[in-house]
């Protein structure tokens, strides 16, 4: 017996099960290559950044931001935008880009975490369903029923249970796994950040301010681009 025969005695139950399971796959997927875009080594990023900032200025440490996708990037990128206006303002740019960047890893998240909770209830009210209407059966035969047939319909009253675990297991396991991913992102996030701030306000920058913005290159951009090269 295959797995198409078996899905199919599994009743119309079945069906949101499997729309569970497309949507489970195409969330994991999606996640998996967000995730994987926004991996880099923060440590050797923030040693980068201070180096080209300390030798070019904030306009050297944009065009280094502005060479990477990385979720850290852009968070900085924003901070190095508001340099003139002050260290207080660099905070509050820092940290709303923060923020945005926590949402866009933290996306579609919650949508894993229903099927997960979801998709094992389906399969449950499949089977309670199920065994009604086996029970249902005995009552209408008057009890005379031979127990292979009893025993059948209780087994296929069960396989919605086991679909739905089957999608709904893997589903909580991708959950917290990428719930650990993010919450270890977010955090070095945060350290590189404050790790940042304290290069701002310890005056150790290059103020060529007056360069941003007016497309001066970056004097260390061929180094900048091997950099990324390495880590890609």
């Amino acid at each position: 017996m295959n797995l198409l025969t078996l899905f199919e005695q599994g009743g119309l139950l079945m069906y949101p099960i499997l729309l569970c399971s497309v949507i489970a796959g195409v969330v994991i997927i999606e996640r998996a290559l967000v995730l994987r875009k926004a991996k880099t080594d923060i440590g050797q990023f923030m040693m980068r950044l201070r180096s080209v900032m300390q030798r070019g200025g904030v306009l050297a440490g944009l065009n280094f931001c502005s060479k990477s996708n990385a979720p850290i990037a852009k968070i900085l990128k924003r901070g190095l935008a508001k340099y003139q206006d002050g260290h207080e303002r660099v905070r509050e740019a820092i940290e709303n880009a923060g923020k945005e960047e926590a949402f866009q890893l933290e996306h579609r998240l919650s949508i894993l975490a229903s099927v997960a909770g979801i998709a094992p209830l389906i399969g449950f009210l499949g089977t309670v369903t199920g065994m009604i209407a086996a029970f249902r059966s005995i009552e209408q035969l008057g009890g005379a029923v031979n127990p292979s047939l009893l025993a059948g319909g209780i087994w296929e009253a069960l396989l919605t249970t086991a679909f739905g675990l089957f999608v709904g297991i893997p589903a909580f396991g991708f959950y917290n796994y990428f719930v650990t991913k993010v919450g270890r992102f977010i955090f070095e996030m945060e350290s590189a950040s404050e790790e940042f701030l304290d290069l701002v306000r310890s005056g150790k920058i290059e103020e060529n301010v007056e360069a941003v913005g007016q497309g001066v290159g970056d004097p260390a951009g061929l180094e900048d681009e091997e950099f990324f090269t390495k880590k890609g």
